[in-house]
């Protein structure tokens, strides 16, 4: 972790497509990270096979270690998702199921901010609900306000460049990162 006033916190991306607005919206966090905070990108959650306890006897994928090990350095993680058939994509699920058999489990007592977008009007609030239930399995320190639930996003990004454009959107997201900020220098008190 580094010290009380420079923050730096990682992005879990959970969508697959190249195309993914989701994408497009952590791709946009380090720019938009208020002064003495940085923000990188984990590795890829398609790089996790499907979990499996045989898998996990025969030792954890690579991929698992190196990102349980980027998330225990940080000061918080940003989890960005779209929301699929009511819930959380399969991959992330998947991957919070073998980040959550790492010891020391690398999210209990994290601050964890959650960030949906969505075509749709309510933005992915059925997603952050049910990757709540899970975070709270893993101990983490979920951020409770402000709830980041982008709708209508596909007016909001580029679809050439895949940037985030809307004004209003992106100072609404400084202010999250924010709150995970004081969060953060909060529990590390």
């Amino acid at each position: 972790m580094t010290s009380s006033t420079n923050l730096h916190f990682v992005t879990l991306l959970g969508s697959l497509r190249r195309a993914s607005f989701n994408a497009a919206i952590a791709q946009s966090l380090p720019q938009l990270a208020p002064e003495g905070v940085s923000i990188s990108a984990l590795g890829s959650i398609a790089d996790f096979p499907h979990y499996n306890q045989d898998t996990q006897d025969e030792g954890f994928p690579p991929a698992v270690l190196e990102m349980a090990e980027q998330i225990k350095a940080s000061d918080g993680v940003i989890i960005v998702t779209p929301e699929y058939n009511y819930s959380i994509p399969g991959v992330l699920k998947n991957a919070i199921d073998w980040l959550s058999r790492v010891t020391p489990q690398p999210l209990a007592k994290k601050p964890v901010a959650i960030q949906t977008a969505s075509p749709g009007q309510i933005g992915g609030a059925r997603a952050q609900y049910h990757l709540r239930q899970s975070l709270v399995f893993l101990d983490a320190f979920v951020l409770n306000k402000p709830e980041a639930m982008i709708g209508l996003v596909g007016s909001k990004v580029d679809p050439q460049t895949l940037s985030l454009t809307d004004t209003p959107t992106r100072d609404f997201l400084t202010r999250q990162i924010s709150a995970l900020a004081d969060l953060a220098r909060t529990l590390n008190k």
